[in-house]
């Protein structure tokens, strides 16, 4: 921070504001990858979704949506959509009436291999020309700055 300024001030200039900049990195990440994803039909919040599913399918509608980053409502929207898209099937829980799980379809696993290429690019160009430890500690700052925030957030 500057060595005189207000902390007010400071954040006040999105330049020094680490929300801002980290905002505006997501939303040129979205465009880019979206820009990827949609000739296949999947539009950046179907995409988190099924990165969510491919690492493991079936979780509940609930937990779904906080893998995604969602609140609960919009991510309903989100899997109406994808079921529509014949992407996911809903499944209600042998155990627990109230609870959805959220299941791909093969139409679904088989998007898989042809859009994780495009992640891998977009993550390329995004770093293109930093070094490997920069990258690296770019990794670990963002990562250390989920954690704070979560401390944050209200159990």
């Amino acid at each position: 921070m500057g060595t005189n300024m207000h902390p007010v001030a400071f954040y006040a200039e999105t330049s020094n504001s680490i929300g801002y900049l980290t905002r505006m990195a997501f939303r040129a990440f979205t465009r880019s990858l979206e820009r990827r994803t949609l000739p296949y039909g999947v539009t950046a919040g179907q995409w988190r979704f099924l990165r969510a599913l491919w690492a493991e399918d079936g979780v509940t509608q609930r937990e779904l949506s906080r893998r995604a980053g969602l609140n609960e409502p919009a991510a309903v929207a989100a899997i109406n959509g994808m079921e529509k898209k014949g992407l996911v099937r809903r499944e209600q829980s042998r155990t627990d009436r109230r609870r959805v799980h959220i299941h791909l379809t093969q139409k679904a696993r088989a998007l898989e291999p042809q859009l994780l290429p495009h992640v891998a690019a977009v993550n390329e160009l995004a770093v293109r020309d930093m070094s490997p430890e920069r990258v690296a500690l770019l990794r670990e700052l963002l990562a250390q700055v989920t954690r704070n925030l979560a401390d944050d957030l209200p159990e």
